[in-house]
C-alpha cells in the first residue's frame, strides 16, 4: 500500500511540474499573439477579408479586460459539462483536480447557467459576425422555401382527402350492391328450394296419378271379363252395357285430361301416347273386322298381353339391355287414349260399319290390355327394387357384378326418389373393397347410369353419393369416389364441374392413402377439358403444385406425367408456372437455416436442407426438366427473326443467334432461359453444402437436357459463356443483345468469399453439366487440364481453392464417362516433377475412389499410388498413404487388400514417426469396411509397435502414437474379430498401452479398461494375484492364466511373438467364462484340481 502511495505521489508531482509547463507556454503564445496583432494593424489597409476579420475579433478580444471570478466560475463549469457530454471523462477528471477552489458540481443560478452551455456560447458568438448574418438569410430563404414545400404538400393532402372520400363512398356503395346481390342471391337460393319441394310435390302428385290410373284400368279389365262371359247374351244386353261402358268411358277420359293438366311436366309421356292414338286411327280406316270375330278374339288378345307382362323379367336377364325395359314401360304408361281410340278397330270384323258402341266396347279391350302390361311392369320394377337389398348380401362378392343389369334397371325406372337413392348407395357399396377390375365394372355401370338418367339425375342421385364417401375408412372406396369425378363429370352441367367436383377432388387431394392421392391427380387431369373456362385455373395451378411436392414418389410421377401437360394445354400459362416454379425452388432452400451464423462467412451462405425441403426441390427440378419440351417448342414458335432456318432441329444456329445479338428483337421465350432461369439455378447451388450431390446432379441432368434441345450453338455461345463468368473466369458475351450484358456480368464473383463459394458450387454444375456434353469432349480435358496442371505451375496458385477444385473433380468422376479423361490428367499429374502437383493427384485419387470399380482401381489407381508411395517427398508419400487407406475401404478384393498389405510393409519399412501415424490413421478408416485379413495385419502391427519399448522421449510424440493405437483398437474391438486375434493380438496390446499412462488420454485409458474386461471376462489379473498369495499356488496359477490360457499375458521386459494354437486345445470363450463365475462362486481348490478334466469335457462339446 505504501508503495502505491509513493507512486501515486512521484506522479502527481510529475502532473504539476507538466501543468506548470503548459502554463509557460501558454503566456508566451499569448505575449506572442499579442505582438502579431500590433503587426497586423499597420497593415490594415493593405490586407482587407478574412484577415480583417480575425483581427477585428483579437481586437474584441483584447478589449475584455481581465477575467472575473464569476465569469471563470461560468466558464468552468461550461467547460466541465462539455466535457462530459463528449465523453472526454479523463479529462474532466484532470480537470476536476486542477480546479481545487470551485466545486464544479454546483452551478450557481446566474445568466451564463444554461443547459450545454458551451454550444449556447459558441452559436451566440457566431451569430454577431457577417458570416451569422449570412447564414441567417439562407435559413430564411430555406425556411421559405419549406413554408412553400408545406402549403404544397398540404394542397396535396387535400386532394387525397378527397379522393379518399369519393373512394369511401365508392366502397360503401358498392358495399351496399354486393348486400343487396347476397341478399338476391339468398332469395334465389330459398326460390329454389321451393322450386325444389314443388317438384317433389308435383312428382308424388304424379305417382298418385299413375296409381289412380292402373286402378282404374284394372277395373276396366274386370268389366270387360265380365262382358266376355255375357257374350252369349250379347244382344239383350248390348244396348245396357255399352251405354254403361260409355259413360265410364267418358268419366275415364274427363280425369285423364284432368290428370295430363296436373302432370304437364311429362311432355314426353304425352307425346308418345299422341303419336299411338294416330297410328291407331290410320289403322282403323284399313282394317274393317267383324264384331262378333272380334268379340271371340278378344281373349287370346288378353292372354297374349298376360304372357308378355310374365316374360319381362325373362327378357332383362337374357338380354341385359335395361334401357329397352326402361322404354318399353314408360311407353306403357302413356297408352290410355290410344286403347280408347282403338275401338273402332274390332267393329268392322264382320263387314259392318262401326258403330259408336263397338268402338266404345273394342276401346275398353286394348286399354286393359295395355294397363295390365304397365301394371305388370310396375309391379315388376317395384318387387325387384324391393327384392334387390336382401339378395345383394347373399351373392359372393366374386359375382355381384352380375346384379348390375337389374340394379341399374330398377334405378333408372323406379318412380320412388327414395328408393332409387337406397338402390344408388347399394350400387357403390356392392362391394366393400373392390379391386381395380371390380371398381372398373361398377365405374362403367355408374356411367351408362348417368347416360341414361340424364345430367339432373346424375347431379341429384350419383353425385353426393360420391360426396358420401369421400371420407369413408377404406381407401378401395375413396379411390372409387375419385374415379368417379373424372369420368361423371361429362355427364353433369358445366357450373358442375369446376364447383362441386371440383371441391371433390380437392378434399381427395389431402386424402392419407397414396393411392387415393395419385387417382386424384389423374382424375384432375381428365376433368380440366371438361372445364366452361379457367376461372380456376389459380386454384388448379396450386393443387398441381401440391401434387408435384407430394411425399409419394408415384403421386409425383402421375402429376408430372399426366396432370401438368393438361394445366398448360388448359390453362395456356407456362409463363406463370415457369416463374411459381423457380420461385419454389428458391424459397425451398432460402426457408432452411444456414449451416454457420458467422455473418460475412462462407458457410453462411449455405443452408442445411431438411428432408422435406430436399425432397420438394429434388422433384421441382424434374419438373423442371419436364417443361423443357413445351419452353422449347414456345421459343421455336415466337422466333421473330425472319432469317431462321425452316428445320427445328437447326433453330438455334451460330448465325440466328448472331443476328439475335445485333438486331436487339424482343424474344421473351428465348431470353427465359438464360435471364431468369440459369441465375436462380447458380442462386440454388450456391447455397447447397458439399454434401448435396443429388441435387447437383438433378441440376446437371437438367443443364444437359437443355444441350440436347437447344443445340450444340446454344450452349457454346449462350450456356457456357454465363457458368464461365459465374465462376470468375472470361467469356465472349458477343452473342447476346447489349442490352442483357450488365445483367451477365453482374454474376462473376467480387469477394473473396464469393469466389471460393463459385468454386465449390458452380464449378461442378460447369465441369459436368455444360462441358460435360458429349460435344464437349476436347474442351472438357483442357478445362481440366487447365485447372489441375497449368493452375498448379503458376505462381498465383496460392490464389485458388485447391481442396474446392478437388471436390468438383471428384463430382465429375460420378459420371462414368468422364473418367478417362480424368485419369490421362491425373497421369500427368503423377509423372510431374512438381511436388503439390503430385500431392493434388493423391488428394484427388482418395476423393474419387467412392465412384470407380475393382477393375479400375487395379489398373489405374494402385499403380497411381504406389508411384507416388515410392516418391522421396515424404509429404507426397503420406499423401498417398492417405489415398491406400481409402482404396481399402472401398474395396475387398484379395488382390488389391494383399497390394495394400505390402505397400503399407514398405511404408513402415523407414520406421519413421509420422509414417506410423499415417498408415495407422489411414487403415483405421477402413476398419469398419474391410476384410479380416487386413483388420488382422492392423492389429498385428499395432501389437508390435506397442511391444517395442517407448523410445520417444518427446512426451507429445508418444501422446500422439498412443491416440492413434487407441483409436485403432477401438474402431477393431467394435468389429467381429477371431478368438485367436484377440487373445494374441487385441488383449497383449492394451496391456502394452496400459503400462504408459502418462501418454494415455484419460478417456482412451477407460474405453481400454472396458474392453479389456469385456474380451477377458473381468478382472482376472486381480484374481489371480489374490490366488497367489492366499493359496501359495502361484505355479499353477500361473499355468492356468500364462501362456496356453485364454488370456496369455506377456512379459514387458521381452515379449514373445505368439504361436497360434490348435483349435481343439483352446476352449471357446463361454466355456472359460463359465469357469471363471464357478471360481467367483468359491470352488477354488476344485476348479484347480479339475483343470484337465474340465478342458477334456470341452473339447468334445467342439
Amino acid at each position: 500500500m505504501e508503495e502505491k502511495l509513493a507512486l501515486t505521489a512521484y506522479e502527481l508531482r510529475l502532473a504539476q511540474e507538466d501543468i506548470s509547463k503548459l502554463k509557460t507556454e501558454l503566456q508566451k503564445k499569448s505575449d506572442l499573439s499579442l505582438t502579431e496583432l500590433s503587426e497586423s494593424k499597420s497593415n490594415f489597409s493593405v490586407n482587407p477579408g478574412p484577415d480583417v476579420v480575425r483581427q477585428k475579433k483579437n481586437a474584441s478580444l483584447s478589449d475584455l479586460g481581465p477575467l472575473k471570478d464569476n465569469e471563470r466560475r461560468d466558464l468552468n463549469c461550461a467547460v466541465k459539462e462539455y466535457l462530459l457530454l463528449a465523453g472526454y471523462r479523463l479529462a474532466a477528471m484532470t480537470f476536476y483536480e486542477e480546479v481545487t477552489d470551485q466545486n464544479l458540481d454546483v452551478w450557481q443560478n446566474t445568466p451564463a447557467c444554461v443547459p450545454d452551455a458551451l454550444r449556447h456560447y459558441y452559436y451566440q458568438y457566431l451569430s454577431s459576425t457577417s458570416e451569422a448574418a449570412e447564414e441567417k438569410i439562407a435559413m430564411l430563404r430555406e425556411n421559405e422555401s419549406l413554408l412553400k414545400t408545406n402549403e404544397r404538400l398540404n394542397n396535396e393532402k387535400e386532394k387525397l382527402l378527397i379522393a379518399k372520400d369519393l373512394s369511401d363512398n365508392q366502397i360503401s356503395g358498392l358495399t351496399k350492391s354486393l348486400e343487396a346481390m347476397q341478399k338476391d342471391l339468398k332469395d334465389r337460393e330459398s326460390q329454389i328450394q321451393d322450386l325444389k319441394q314443388s317438384w317433389e310435390r308435383q312428382r308424388k302428385e304424379i305417382n298418385d296419378c299413375r296409381s289412380e290410373i292402373t286402378s282404374l284400368k284394372m277395373h276396366i279389365e274386370g268389366s270387360r271379363s265380365g262382358m266376355n262371359v255375357l257374350a252369349s247374351d250379347v244382344d239383350a244386353v248390348q244396348s245396357q252395357s255399352l251405354e254403361k261402358y260409355k259413360e265410364e268411358i267418358k268419366s275415364l277420359q274427363m280425369e285423364i285430361a284432368g290428370l295430363k293438366a296436373k302432370g304437364a311436366y311429362a311432355s314426353e309421356s304425352i307425346d308418345n301416347s299422341t303419336s299411338e292414338k294416330e297410328t291407331c286411327q290410320a289403322e282403323e280406316k284399313v282394317v274393317e273386322i267383324d264384331e262378333d270375330k272380334a268379340i271371340v278374339s278378344h281373349p287370346v288378345d288378353v292372354a297374349g298381353v298376360l304372357g308378355n307382362g310374365d316374360a319381362l323379367p325373362l327378357s332383362i336377364n337374357e338380354t341385359n339391355k335395361p334401357e329397352e325395359v326402361l322404354e318399353d314401360l314408360l311407353n306403357s304408361c302413356s297408352d290410355e287414349n290410344a286403347l280408347v281410340d282403338n275401338s273402332a278397330l274390332v267393329t268392322k270384323q264382320n263387314g259392318e260399319a262401326p258403330s259408336e258402341d263397338g268402338r266404345l266396347q273394342l276401346g275398353s279391350d286394348n286399354l286393359g290390355d295395355k294397363a295390365a302390361s304397365e301394371n305388370m311392369g310396375l309391379r315388376t320394377i317395384e318387387i325387384l327394387a324391393d327384392a334387390l337389398p336382401k339378395i345383394v348380401p347373399y351373392v359372393l362378392i366374386n359375382h355381384r357384378e352380375e346384379l348390375l343389369p337389374l340394379m341399374m334397371c330398377a334405378i333408372e325406372c323406379h318412380p320412388d326418389s327414395g328408393t332409387r337413392d337406397s338402390l344408388t348407395h347399394t350400387l357403390f357399396n356392392l362391394i366393400k373393397r373392390p379391386d381395380e377390375q371390380q371398381r372398373r365394372i361398377i365405374m362403367d355401370a355408374c356411367v351408362s347410369l348417368a347416360k341414361n338418367v340424364g345430367e339432373m339425375r346424375t347431379e341429384t342421385e350419383l353425385l353426393p353419393q360420391c360426396w358420401e364417401q369421400i371420407s369413408h375408412m377404406y381407401e378401395e372406396r375413396r379411390l372409387l369416389v375419385a374415379q368417379s369425378c373424372g369420368e361423371l363429370a361429362e355427364f353433369v352441367r358445366l357450373e358442375i364441374r369446376d364447383s362441386l367436383i371440383l371441391s371433390i377432388v380437392q378434399q381427395l387431394i389431402e386424402d392419407s392413402a397414396t393411392v387415393v392421392r395419385e387417382a386424384a391427380a389423374h382424375n384432375l387431369a381428365l376433368l380440366l377439358p371438361l372445364f366452361p373456362n379457367v376461372d380456376k385455373y389459380f386454384k388448379v395451378e396450386e393443387l398441381m403444385f401440391q401434387l408435384v411436392c407430394d411425399p409419394s414418389g408415384v403421386v409425383v410421377d402421375t402429376a408430372l406425367k399426366e396432370l401438368l401437360p393438361a394445366v398448360i394445354k388448359w390453362g395456356n400459362r407456362l409463363e406463370h408456372i415457369l416463374r411459381v416454379l423457380l420461385s419454389h425452388i428458391l424459397s425451398s432452400a432460402q426457408h432452411c437455416p444456414p449451416l454457420s451464423g458467422v455473418e460475412g462467412s462462407m458457410e453462411s451462405h449455405l443452408h442445411v436442407l431438411g428432408e422435406r425441403e430436399r425432397w420438394n426441390i429434388d422433384v421441382l427440378l424434374r419438373m423442371l426438366v419436364e417443361l423443357l419440351s413445351p419452353v422449347h417448342q414456345k421459343a421455336v414458335e415466337t422466333c421473330p427473326l425472319s432469317s431462321a432456318p425452316e428445320s427445328k432441329d437447326r433453330m438455334f444456329s451460330t448465325s440466328l443467334l448472331e443476328t439475335y445479338a445485333r438486331e436487339h428483337a424482343e424474344w421473351p421465350a428465348f431470353d427465359w432461359m438464360y435471364v431468369d432461369c440459369f441465375p436462380d439455378l447458380i442462386q440454388l447451388t450456391c447455397m447447397l453444402p458439399q454434401k448435396e450431390d443429388s441435387l447437383r446432379i438433378r441440376t446437371t441432368k437438367f443443364l444437359l437436357a437443355v444441350s440436347e434441345y437447344f443445340g450444340d450453338s446454344y450452349l457454346v455461345h449462350i450456356m457456357l459463356p454465363i457458368f464461365l463468368v459465374s465462376v470468375g473466369d472470361n467469356a465472349d458475351l458477343s452473342f447476346f443483345p447489349s442490352v442483357n450484358h450488365p445483367r451477365i456480368k453482374g454474376l462473376r464473383p467480387r469477394t473473396a468469399v464469393a469466389e471460393r463459394l463459385a468454386t465449390m458450387c458452380i464449378l461442378p454444375l460447369l465441369l459436368a453439366g455444360v462441358l460435360g456434353a458429349p460435344s464437349q469432349h476436347e474442351q472438357l480435358a483442357n478445362y481440366l487440364r487447365g485447372l489441375l496442371v497449368d493452375g498448379t505451375l503458376k505462381e498465383s496458385q496460392s490464389t485458388k481453392h485447391t481442396a474446392e477444385i478437388i471436390d468438383a473433380v471428384r463430382f465429375l468422376c460420378t459420371f462414368e464417362k468422364h473418367h478417362g479423361i480424368i485419369f490421362n490428367i491425373l497421369w500427368e499429374m503423377v509423372v510431374s516433377s512438381n511436388i503439390d502437383m503430385k500431392i493434388n493427384a493423391a488428394n484427388l485419387l482418395k476423393a474419387i475412389m467412392p465412384y470407380i470399380d475393382a477393375k479400375v482401381a487395379s489398373t489405374h489407381v494402385l499403380p497411381a499410388l504406389i508411384t507416388l508411395g515410392s516418391d522421396p517427398n515424404l509429404n507426397v508419400k503420406y499423401a498417398s498413404i492417405e489415398a491406400f487407406g481409402a482404396v481399402a475401404q472401398h474395396f475387398k478384393n484379395d488382390m488389391i487388400v494383399d497390394k495394400i498389405r505390402v505397400q503399407m510393409d514398405a511404408f513402415l519399412e523407414d520406421g519413421s514417426h509420422e509414417a506410423t501415424i499415417a498408415v495407422v490413421r489411414a487403415l483405421l478408416v477402413a476398419v469398419p469396411h474391410t476384410t479380416d485379413k487386413l483388420r488382422d495385419y492392423l492389429l498385428s502391427k499395432i501389437f508390435q509397435f506397442t511391444a517395442l519399448p517407448a523410445s520417444v522421449s518427446d512426451v507429445m510424440r508418444r501422446r500422439e502414437r498412443a491416440n492413434a493405437f487407441c483409436e485403432s483398437i477401438r474402431a477393431l474391438d467394435a468389429t467381429d474379430l477371431s478368438a485367436n486375434s484377440v487373445r494374441e493380438f487385441l488383449l497383449p496390446a492394451i496391456q502394452n498401452l496400459l503400462k504408459d499412462p502418462d501418454a494415455l488420454d484419460p478417456a482412451h485409458k477407460e474405453a481400454l479398461e472396458i474392453i479389456m474386461k469385456e474380451r477377458s471376462g473381468g478382472a482376472l489379473d486381480a484374481l489371480s494375484k489374490a490366488m497367489g498369495a492366499h493359496l501359495g499356488l502361484a505355479s499353477s496359477v500361473s499355468s492356468f492364466f500364462g501362456d496356453s490360457g485364454l488370456l496369455g499375458k506377456k512379459e514387458a521386459s521381452e515379449p514373445v511373438s505368439p504361436q497360434p494354437d490348435s483349435p481343439k486345445a483352446v476352449p471357446p470363450l463361454q466355456a472359460e467364462d463359465t469357469r471363471f463365475r464357478r471360481i467367483m462362486r468359491g470352488n477354488f481348490s476344485e476348479m484347480l484340481r479339475g483343470k484337465t478334466k474340465g478342458l477334456d469335457e470341452t473339447n468334445p462339446s467342439q
